[in-house]
């Protein structure tokens, strides 16, 4: 199809080009349906076009077929060719080019708006295309309608993405179902009846007629859908950009233009705008950051890549509440991420710099490893930026990818600091430093071995470690963690570590981590977590019968005392997900030593009975052979001894996963869903055990609180670390 003269290309869509073009006479006399058009819009498709939006329905030219009766200024499909579609040209100006976006808009331009969204509900739904088999069987439920939407986010734009973006969403902290989470939390919401909706009227989709009868002319209808007339309010005012203050006078204007068309379409908007709101912002952020990073050309100016950090940073943010995002990275953290998969795509220029690899400087604290040379470290950091999501996990503080470096015969794990700046639960030794010290002592403990320590990127000031990967032997796939408590096997071999660990030479790592009086630095480092918890936490504690200050907390603890033994080397946080079931069922890696301190070898085994499901067997079998197999300056006295431990733990966690439910903090890691989810057995058995039976002053907190139970007759809850 051939065209005499190109006026332009106007606009670049979702996946299409839009061209602006004069029909040759040649051309008009062959297809009847450009005649008396000198001009018309030519749309082709972009093909391999990422799949940024969720469509309804596939072609345009049926919608705008089906509304024309109704809204007979919208453009008119001349013809169809292939890939490409012809329009008839709307004449006129765009509204972006009169008002840019974020300026506020006249009065009478919003309630123009404002007619044109409720002209809408009188396209009758037999005249529109059919809908999906997904779609809601009531033309009025609109919680199922939001629930279709999320859930069509999912699978039209989260999932054919994933493969090549996901390791980067997982990297910023996005998790694999985040979207059907939100779709799960949908709550419930009041019945409106069901109309067209646009869900793509921002300021270029808007025409000032130059004749104007109409005066506004809404096009691009290749996203319109049918459902809730307060999506199209949600999606208008976050597209438009309206400056917030504006948002009532627009909200009013639309129910006055609404209670003239459709007057039920009104019911309840004051309640369930902000979900539609919430859910427009949390789809944004898979278009966003996949347009940011796409939009890096092979040639980069540092501007552009700031740019970029930038946007994506702002998607973030918008996003962190409706998608519960838990930490989102601040912006340094999100360059190492973007300069990480921009290299690792195959792409060489940064502003003058001609990047092949990620700098890195290596910390002489700990010399390269013989098995992982110099180059290994370059080509695993490379790699990192390429990962898969499968392939990233992220914990509590830690963001770690699993790569496979070519020329070395076993996968390695690259470990990025992450979660709170400041945990409530210190950390007393540096993680590597304890694993290179298991490793110099030659005991018989399965743990990560540290091959490369050091700083990466452009400010080298990206701390780095790369470790061993402790999954399935050969191959990066997810481990196997004893989620629901060890096997008899493995309870025998869990001992037997921690019977290694007492021949550890502690000499290096810092004797007696919490002081010479192990259950005294315990007491006191409680008291200093629970004194450094938000006023907030501490007002709900003391609402829900807990101590909210240290003095009365610490006069509780004094009650008890234990006897001393002999320090050694404590992992400091067993929980399921940081054991990993080796290979052919023979026994279990300790990996995560970001906790581990020096103290007594008791409270490493009993912290691992609080923190994981334990049948009463098994916990017999695990006190029956510890007692036997460690030394008997490491066990003297520990029947009087392992309840107070436990009682000191479960004290802990009370503090410790309320704060998390205040906070939201680490909400994602899975050793953390699982201890909020049973908080109300945690705070109840820590206020026993206190001999606090303070009930709260309302009662609905308690029955608000989370709870589960399975059934099992296990003890044990989730992890603190």
């Amino acid at each position: 199809m051939a065209y005499a003269r190109t006026e332009g290309e106007s606009s670049r869509g979702h996946h299409n080009l839009n061209y602006v073009v004069r029909p040759s006479e040649e051309i008009a006399s062959r297809l009847p349906a450009l005649a008396g058009h000198d001009r018309v819009t030519v749309r082709r498709r972009i093909r391999h076009a990422l799949p940024v939006v969720i469509r309804t329905w596939q072609d345009e030219a049926e919608i705008l077929r089906a509304i024309r009766g109704v809204l007979p200024h919208v453009p008119q499909c001349l013809v169809r060719h292939g890939d490409m579609t012809v329009l008839s040209y709307v004449q006129g100006v765009p509204l972006s080019t009169i008002c840019r976006s974020g300026k506020p808009l006249e009065p009478h331009l919003i309630s123009a708006l404002a007619g044109l969204l409720a002209d809408m509900t009188q396209v009758k739904r037999k005249d529109l295309p059919p809908l999906p088999q997904s779609w809601p069987r009531t033309n009025r439920d609109s919680r199922a309608f939001l629930r279709t939407l999320a859930l069509a986010t999912e699978e039209q734009i989260r999932q054919p993405n994933w493969r090549r973006f996901g390791g980067l969403f997982a990297s910023l902290g996005i998790p694999e179902d985040a979207m059907v989470r939100f779709a799960e939390r949908v709550p419930a919401m009041v019945s409106r009846p069901f109309s067209l909706l646009h869900t793509d009227l921002h300021r270029d989709n808007v025409i000032f007629s130059y004749h104007g009868d109409p005066p506004l002319i809404c096009v691009d209808w290749e996203l319109a859908t049918y459902g809730d007339p307060v999506h199209d309010l949600a999606t208008h005012l976050v597209r438009m950009a309206y400056p917030r203050e504006q948002w009532v006078e627009v909200m009013d204007a639309w129910r006055e233009a609404m209670e003239q068309r459709r007057s039920k379409a009104v019911n309840g908007v004051e309640r369930d705008l902000r979900h539609y709101v919430a859910f427009e912002q949390a789809q944004s952020v898979y278009p966003d950051v996949m347009r940011a990073v796409t939009s890096l050309g092979g040639h980069l100016d540092q501007r552009d890549f700031d740019a970029a950090t930038q946007a994506v940073h702002r998607a973030l943010l918008v996003a962190e509440e409706p998608l519960r995002l838990k930490n989102v990275p601040d912006l340094r953290a999100i360059e190492r991420i973007l300069v990480s998969w921009y290299v690792s795509n195959g792409k060489q220029h940064i502003g003058d710099r001609r990047v092949q690899s990620i700098p890195w400087r290596a910390d002489k604290r700990v010399p390269l490893h013989p098995k992982f040379p110099a180059w290994a470290v370059r080509d695993a950091l490379f790699s990192e930026g390429a990962a898969s999501a499968d392939h990233v996990f992220k914990g509590t503080a830690h963001l770690s990818t699993a790569v496979q470096v070519r020329g070395i015969p076993f996968p390695v794990m690259v470990r990025r600091k992450v979660g709170s700046a400041n945990p409530r639960e210190r950390r007393f030794l540096n993680e590597h430093a304890v694993l290179i010290a298991i490793e110099k002592s030659g005991v018989k403990v399965q743990a990560p071995r540290v091959l490369a320590l050091g700083d990466s990127h452009s400010s080298l000031s990206d701390r780095f470690t790369i470790h061993t990967y402790e999954g399935p032997e050969g191959e990066i796939r997810h481990p196997d963690h004893p989620e629901e408590g060890l096997l008899p096997h493995e309870a025998d071999d869990l001992v037997d570590q921690l019977c290694e660990l007492t021949q550890v030479d502690c000499e290096e790592l810092g004797s007696d981590t919490l002081g010479h009086d192990f259950w005294q630095g315990l007491r006191d480092e409680l008291l200093r977590m629970v004194d450094e918890l938000p006023k907030e936490t501490l007002a709900l504690a003391r609402e829900l019968g807990l101590p909210g200050n240290i003095r009365r907390l610490g006069e509780l603890l004094d009650r008890h005392m234990v006897t001393p033994r002999r320090s050694v080397l404590l992992h400091g946080d067993l929980n399921p997900w940081n054991l990993v079931r080796r290979n052919g069922g023979t026994g279990l890696t300790l990996i995560d030593w970001e906790m581990a301190m020096v103290g007594d070898p008791l409270y490493d085994l009993v912290r691992h009975i609080h923190l994981t499901p334990t049948l009463p067997e098994i916990r017999d079998r695990l006190f029956t052979r510890w007692s036997r197999t460690l030394p008997e300056d490491c066990t003297k006295g520990w029947r009087d001894d392992w309840r107070v431990y436990r009682w000191i733990e479960t004290v802990r966690s009370a503090y410790v996963d309320l704060d998390r439910l205040v906070t939201g903090d680490s909400l994602d890691a899975p050793n953390v869903r699982r201890a909020v989810d049973t908080y109300a057995m945690t705070l109840a058995s820590a206020t026993a055990s206190l001999g606090l039976g303070v009930k709260p002053t309302n009662p609905y907190l308690a029955q608000a609180l989370p709870r589960l139970d399975d059934g099992t007759g296990r003890t044990g809850r989730a992890a603190d670390g």
